[in-house]
């Protein structure tokens, strides 16, 4: 494997489950947490786009990071949770949600242990990966939020 260290800091991040995978975003720019609301579907969308939400009256894209990172869709549990986050695009703020299987908690990753997502031996599209983590002697995956929305901007 041939991986860089990533980010000199320690990261507190929020942790997340997508199928069996822990993710974790940074927790700064995570404006809340919501039990899964009605979504309005987009015809011609791309697929990751899941639909639109209202959040405390704003317009917010939902996005499905299942589709994103090659998993099947899944229709909402109990522990779904839609992640509201607030990510710069350019130079404009865009507030955005996305669909968690579950949320679990804030945690401090550290410097130490986040890694450039290698070149090989990776599931998901490594452009949407920033790095990988090892917490509790597991990997957390940190997805280029970013990065992602962006894409979907574009798309």
């Amino acid at each position: 494997m041939n991986a860089t260290t990533i980010e000199h800091r320690t990261m507190r991040a929020l942790t997340m489950r997508l199928d069996d995978e822990t993710f974790a975003i940074d927790a700064e720019s995570v404006r809340e947490i919501l039990e899964v609301v009605p979504v309005t579907r987009v015809p011609s969308a791309p697929d990751a786009v899941f639909g639109l939400i209202n959040v405390r009256g704003s317009v917010v894209p939902l996005a499905d990071f299942r589709v994103l990172f090659g998993m099947d869709r899944r229709e909402a549990t109990e522990d779904t949770r839609i992640v509201v986050v607030e990510v710069r695009l350019d130079d404009e703020r865009l507030v955005a949600g996305l669909l968690a299987d579950k949320v679990h908690e804030v945690v401090d990753l550290d410097a130490g242990v986040q890694e450039a997502a290698p070149r090989v031996g990776m599931r998901w599209p490594a452009e949407f990966v920033q790095g990988i983590a090892k917490r509790n002697e597991a990997f957390v995956i940190i997805p280029n939020v970013e990065k992602i929305f962006a894409t979907l901007a574009a798309a």
